[in-house]
């Protein structure tokens, strides 16, 4: 599953394309989307943007292998230790996520991206550890909920 590193590869490129630095953003929407192709790599990248795109990348590593930890967790039979455990992870994964928000602020800030994308891409950002944690434990309730249809 690769949806927290799809939500954090969303925020970035939101950051990192050309329409998110002149300020035309596209309209907001409630519901995930499919990250746009990402664009063809610029050859006169400065020296901040190679670092930004070296730490959203390491980002998206540690995303994944949260989601990865999550998904053990919440496997578990026992329930209350599914979820001491799944509060443990958040826990420690949201410093990083707060870290990286930060570094998504300095960077586009340097980049005099428009304030109100800014805030709005580092909301998105925080809340990635509880985003993917309420879909994972949905996923891993619903086999529960509803037992497969046999056939007739």
């Amino acid at each position: 599953m690769r949806l927290a590193s799809s939500i954090a590869a969303v925020a970035v490129l939101a950051l990192t394309t050309p329409a998110f630095a002149a300020g035309q953003a596209a309209a907001p929407s409630s519901a995930p989307q499919a990250a746009p192709a990402p664009a063809p790599a610029e050859e006169d990248d400065s020296p901040d943007e190679a670092a930004f795109e070296a730490k959203a990348e390491a980002f998206g590593e540690r995303m994944e292998a949260m989601v990865a930890e999550m998904q053990a967790a919440a496997a578990q039979a026992d329930k209350a230790k599914a979820k001491a455990d799944l509060d443990a992870i958040q826990a420690k994964y949201q410093t990083e996520v707060d870290a990286f928000a930060e570094a998504v602020n300095t960077f586009a800030t340097s980049q005099a991206a428009p304030a109100e994308q800014v805030a709005m891409a580092m909301q998105q950002i925080k809340g990635i550890p509880l985003q993917a944690r309420t879909e994972i434990e949905q996923a891993a309730a619903a086999p529960a909920a509803a037992p497969p249809a046999q056939p007739q």
